[in-house]
């Protein structure tokens, strides 16, 4: 019997009400696990009355005690390490080492929270005007929320709460229903951690809880990362009740490979950034675009053998590189593309539709798949397939390969594979895309820079953690003073009121 999860609200596992709810299932074996309460609105609204009555208190606390909460969260985390990670493979499907690589790329904008003594100081003039001084202090906004997708369970949450947290917010974490386990035991760790009750709270649900706190006056604002219709909804409908959002969204990035470029080491990392997390991934690599036909030849010539060799396995299996997809339908849309982008002209040279594990035949496993000669007006190239699939895009000159990501609708990631400075400069001066790799195949910012892309990647003004994080998760006050000058004598007992 599938077991059935909780909503944490107030620092209390909480059953849901509603008596709706969404299967969660194992991707090895395709067998339904636990199912995840879909809240309603009035249990989103119980979340945000526990994180606005925390706010005050969370709020007034000064940053270096909220950083001494983040410091022993991070210990936890530490800690938990193992058993986080074989929870986030039971519901993902990632293997253990990507499972704890999720955990860990979030743990490092925790660290980065940890600091937040320093990164919340403002500045000072003196001397502005004759005896006027003006000063800046950044304070929080109030009740926050993060909805996040299902790719990242670990990463992603941390990404927003951690600095949002740290700031002084209060924070409402609307995780998806697939692979919410993760998530509620992060909420657990952050009250052990110290963190009062109502400052981290977990609701599960679908449109209704997403609908509810876009609405919520008492909600201030919104980070959301996932698909690119979904945030240009969370965008607009959060602004509209006037709120600050953040939406990053869809992804479709390339990899240009000049013919200079150290073969064995693309070859090595187009392997890793393709295929890993079986392609569920928006920094992921799934177009290659090389340079001249002889690259292209020598790219492709490399690449089906070191493909043929990609073990796919169940998550807990570490010789796996990659394990299933999150759920059946996911699969079913990948091989969809696949056999798209094969209908649109696509050469298939690995196709990886139909992979069955022996013992787990039930299971949501797709194989490697790789494309050549792949053009710019197909549908399969123009969408974002989230699956372990590359296709190879060919170019005769690197002004035409820099202008496929400059042209697509996404403009998240990109990389260059070369040996030549120059033209590595250039082209990341620019290729119109937020975020470029020069022989980094997946160029995620360290947690002490900023993630985010262009166009439809990302619907929002300011980026995620990093000191972008700080800029989004506080208002900024400036105070412009002057004092009187001489003896005031008693004056100096008397407390004007406003009036």
């Amino acid at each position: 019997m599938p077991r059935e999860l909780n909503h944490f609200i107030n620092g209390k596992n909480i059953t849901g009400k509603s008596g709706r709810f969404c299967d969660v299932y194992n991707p090895n074996t395709g067998a339904v696990q636990a199912k995840t309460p879909l809240a309603t609105t009035a249990e989103v609204g119980e979340a945000i009355a526990a994180a606005q009555a925390a706010f005050p208190a969370w709020a007034a606390m000064n940053p270096q005690r909220r950083a001494r909460v983040m410091f022993r969260f991070k210990a936890l985390l530490e800690e938990n390490m193992d058993e986080l990670a074989a929870l986030l493979s039971a519901e993902h499907g990632k293997v253990i080492d990507d499972s704890k690589g999720d955990v860990q790329r979030g743990l490092e904008v925790i660290e980065f929270a940890c600091g937040i003594p320093h990164l919340l100081k403002g500045d000072y003039t003196e001397g502005a005007g004759p005896g006027i001084d003006v000063y800046n202090m950044r304070q929080p906004l109030g009740v926050v929320a993060g909805i996040t997708p299902f790719n990242f369970p670990a990463m992603i949450p941390m990404w927003m709460f951690g600095v949002a947290i740290a700031c002084g917010n209060t924070f409402i974490l609307k995780p998806s229903e697939k692979d919410p386990s993760v998530p509620l035991r992060l909420a657990e760790l952050m009250l052990e951690a110290g963190a009062p009750a109502g400052v981290l709270n977990v609701v599960n649900g679908d449109k209704e809880a997403v609908d509810a706190l876009l609405e919520h006056d008492d909600v201030k604002a919104v980070s959301f990362v996932g698909s690119s219709d979904i945030a240009h909804y969370v965008y607009h409908t959060g602004a509209a009740n006037g709120k600050r959002v953040q939406a990053m969204a869809g992804a479709k990035n390339h990899g240009i490979i000049m013919p200079d470029a150290d073969m064995d080491q693309v070859v090595r990392d187009f392997l890793g950034a393709a295929f890993g997390s079986a392609g569920e991934r928006c920094m992921a690599l799934p177009v290659a675009v090389p340079v001249g036909e002889d690259t292209a030849d020598e790219f492709i010539a490399r690449m089906i053998p070191e493909i043929k060799k990609l073990k796919v396995g169940v998550s807990t299996d570490n010789d796996a590189h990659y394990g299933p997809v999150v759920t059946a339908a996911h699969k079913e849309r990948v091989e969809n593309y696949i056999t798209m982008c094969e209908a649109e002209g696509g050469k298939m040279l690995v196709d990886g539709r139909g992979l069955k594990l022996q013992g787990h035949e039930d299971g949501f496993f797709v194989g490697p798949t790789l494309f050549d000669h792949v053009t710019a007006d197909m549908k399969s190239y123009q969408d974002e397939i989230f699956g372990p699939v590359l296709q190879v895009v060919r170019a005769q000159t690197l002004e035409e390969a820099a202008a496929l990501p400059s042209n697509h609708q996404y403009g998240n990631g990109v990389a260059i594979f070369t040996r030549n400075g120059r033209a590595a400069r250039e082209f990341a001066a620019s290729v119109q895309v937020g975020m470029v790799g020069i022989n980094v195949p997946i160029p995620v910012p360290v947690a002490y820079h900023s993630f985010g892309g262009w166009k439809r990647s990302a619907f929002a003004d300011v980026n995620q953690h990093g000191p972008e994080g700080v800029r989004f998760w506080t208002k900024v006050k400036t105070i412009t003073q002057r004092w009187p000058e001489g003896d005031i004598g008693d004056q100096a007992f008397i407390i004007p009121t406003m009036g």
